[in-house]
């Protein structure tokens, strides 16, 4: 997402963010319980649904689609990976 990142470190910064997410996820399931973690879960799974629903709409197919939509749900490990 940044300006002067190159190639294919958007989707790196994908997995930073979904990595980080799974470590919530964990940290949040031991802290309160399953009821919380799948709330939480299925939140970011309603998120990447609906962002790849918006691609499909706007023409993206296959393995793009499924990659910008990842990249959509899980941009902000660009802020963690320095």
């Amino acid at each position: 997402m940044a300006g002067g990142n190159k190639p294919g470190t958007d989707i790196s910064d994908g997995h930073i963010g979904l990595a980080m997410t799974l470590l919530a996820l964990i940290v949040l399931a031991i802290a309160s319980g399953p009821r919380w973690t799948l709330i939480v879960a299925g939140c970011f799974t309603a998120w990447f649904l609906l962002a790849l629903i918006v691609i499909h709409i706007r023409g993206g197919r296959g393995g793009e689609a499924l990659g910008r939509a990842y990249v959509a749900t899980f941009w902000w490990g660009d802020y963690i990976n320095p």
